[in-house]
């Protein structure tokens, strides 16, 4: 044990004696399980609260838990709204006693200044935790066949083999509520925060300059507070990972704003230095005969999930969306949407209830224009729609035997989620890049065991097949 009360392994890096190498705050449900999937896959045991919790808390979880995760909703929240959910979120994060804190965002990096503010996130981390600068990793290359790439400080997302800026980038830049108009991350977070941002070259990672990447940071840092990781391959990845965890071992904690990007270099480089072990590759678990899946999401990669899986033996069931906002129908379309449900179910076939099936559904415009009626703020909807969806689960669950499940969309698994009682989740098996097949902790027993999915609208198994809900009844499977 050395002064500082840190323990020390063979290779040199420390820890700090409660074991937490990291601690994030994921700001959505579908986003922090990417984390958990990341890391869990990569020999570090991880528990994903959905509750702020306590370094007392991690006493039931069997594991040797060295990550902890809060999983939040702040990418659906205006500023104001993140003043007020962050800071107590930060303050339990930092009892945990990490040498890393990051406020995970989306891979994609989509927000505004009024919606899932980036740059508040920073201005409120930097608040609690005053970090020497916060580096920004969103390259990801661990998440093929949907890589994400940083060069120059533009970021890169692949779709269906194609890879595009993205701010060209087919859904993200159409996104309904934070479309990416600009693909240089430095202009993009200069418009949600005052804070100078530089870029660390993928030339300096690559050494071509004759700077290497230790000095390449170390001048990134003299140029801007904030510091925006190149990233092309798994090389750059482990060499970005191994930069941070110096770093942050020399003033912990270190405050990052990353994806999962951060993760996969971090977990490369601590594997490499002997800090964690590699693990084996996850089995699949056992399959089942049915499974039920909500789905709120309206992304086109989800209505082709959609499609195949009532092709192949799914009971399709349609929800009444504009139904569903209105308080004066809510309660018939739940009835109607549970007893459909159900007689699929006894007929011994999985379910699949959905509300949009593709960006164009009609069903979308309808649901729209009932809540304009209704005075609903169209920021609201989808909490509106997401929490009926719950209602429907927790009584498709609760009047079942049915032991496994998965809920389709960022925003509709935040939503869905509270009615389950759910209050952590722990890592079981991969399905596809960053949604895997986890167990839920619950207060109310008959939900507490759960198999579950958090699915991400554009999450794709894979497999050329757009089978992620068959996959999800197999079981997943081990990672490629």
């Amino acid at each position: 044990m050395s002064e500082t009360g840190e323990s020390t392994n063979e290779s040199g890096d420390s820890a700090s004696e409660s074991g937490v190498l990291l601690a994030y705050y994921g700001d959505d449900l579908t986003g922090s399980t990417d984390v958990l999937e990341a890391l869990s896959l990569n020999g570090v045991p991880t528990v994903l609260f959905l509750e702020r919790p306590e370094p007392g808390d991690l006493a039931e979880f069997d594991a040797d838990v060295r990550a902890v995760g809060i999983a939040g909703m702040s990418r659906s929240m205006t500023p104001e709204e993140m003043t007020s959910e962050l800071p107590p979120a930060f303050e339990s994060l930092a009892r945990f006693d990490p040498s890393i804190v990051q406020y995970k965002v989306c891979s994609t990096f989509d927000s505004s200044p009024e919606v899932g503010s980036i740059g508040r996130a920073i201005d409120l981390g930097q608040e609690t935790f005053g970090s020497p600068f916060v580096p920004v990793v969103v390259a990801a290359p661990s998440l093929a066949p949907r890589g994400r790439y940083v060069l120059f400080g533009n970021l890169f997302a692949t779709l269906d083999g194609e890879t595009y800026r993205i701010d060209r980038h087919p859904t993200m830049s159409e996104h309904p509520v934070t479309p990416m108009t600009e693909g240089d991350l430095r202009r993009h977070l200069a418009a949600q925060t005052d804070r100078e941002t530089a870029d660390l070259e993928v030339r300096h990672l690559d050494g071509v300059t004759g700077v290497g990447p230790d000095r390449a940071l170390d001048d990134a840092t003299e140029d801007g507070e904030i510091v925006v990781c190149d990233g092309l391959n798994h090389e750059h990845q482990e060499t970005v990972g191994r930069l941070l965890w110096d770093r942050a071992r020399e003033a912990p904690p270190l405050f990052s704003a990353s994806s999962s990007g951060l993760n996969y270099a971090l977990a490369a480089h601590w594997q490499s230095s002997g800090l964690v072990a590699e693990p084996e590759s996850p089995p699949a678990l056992p399959a089942v005969d049915q499974v039920v899946v909500v789905s709120g999401s309206a992304s086109p990669v989800n209505a082709g999930q959609i499609d195949w899986a009532l092709e192949h033996g799914f009971e399709g069931v349609r929800l009444d969306g504009a139904s569903l906002v209105d308080p004066g129908e809510a309660d018939t379309a739940v009835e109607a949407a549970v007893e459909e449900a159900l007689d699929a179910l006894a007929a011994g076939r999985s379910v699949l209830l959905y509300s949009a099936r593709g960006p164009d559904d009609p069903a979308i415009d309808a649901t729209t224009e009932r809540a304009r009626e209704l005075g609903v703020d169209e920021n609201r909807l989808g909490r509106r729609l997401g929490e009926q969806q719950g209602r429907i689960l927790r009584r498709l669950l609760k009047e079942t035997d049915i032991g496994r499940a998965c809920i389709a969309g960022g925003d509709t698994s935040g939503h869905v989620a509270p009615a389950l009682d759910l209050y952590a989740l722990e890592f079981l098996a991969p399905v596809g890049p960053g949604s895997p097949l986890c167990r839920a902790r619950s207060r109310t027993d008959a939900f507490d065991g759960l198999e579950i999915a958090l699915k991400g609208g554009q999450v794709e198994t894979r497999n050329e097949a757009a089978d992620f809900f068959g996959l999800v009844r197999e079981g997943g499977r081990p990672s490629e």
